[in-house]
């Protein structure tokens, strides 16, 4: 199970031209409403805007990783972006986010959904591929980013 399973050029963008947290992550549930897996998008939000009040997704070195779960999906979505600039975002680290892989999955997910998590996680921690992430101009070269990281990953 891979991140690029079902992260899709259409569910990425670069340069996004959030300013706040809040209009960062209504974009980012918008983006993944694109999904045809998603049948409920107020549902989606829902969840996404309830797991934030819990604790920031902020997970530091530039990187938000809001997710939530819902049975208004099929299956997970993913959609990620890369800001145009800094986002303030109550990250656990205090420094701004360009960074965002929004998931959302089914309850039932739980594996899946850790698995994925754990993934993201790995990919963000790895210097260049977030340097890399940032200076990225297309969803393809998002892509293979993501591809390149995980084929050096072992399960």
């Amino acid at each position: 199970m891979r991140l690029t399973d079902y992260l899709k050029p259409e569910y990425i963008r670069v340069a996004l031209p959030a300013t706040t947290k809040e209009v960062l992550l209504e974009q980012m549930i918008e983006l993944a409403g694109n999904n045809p897996a998603v049948h409920n998008l107020e549902d989606v939000r829902f969840a996404i805007l309830e797991r934030e009040k819990i604790m920031s997704t902020g997970v530091g070195k530039g990187f938000a990783i809001p997710h939530g779960k819902t049975d208004s999906v099929d299956d997970i979505v993913i959609a990620f972006a890369v800001t145009a600039e800094p986002v303030q975002y109550d990250s656990m680290d205090g420094q701004p986010v360009r960074l965002v892989l929004l998931l959302i999955s089914r309850d039932n997910l739980v594996g899946q959904r850790l698995k994925l998590l754990s993934r993201a996680s790995k990919v963000m921690n790895n210097e260049a591929a977030r340097s890399a992430l940032i200076k990225a101009t297309s969803t393809d070269e998002v892509l293979t980013i993501f591809r390149q990281e995980e084929d050096r990953m072992t399960d």
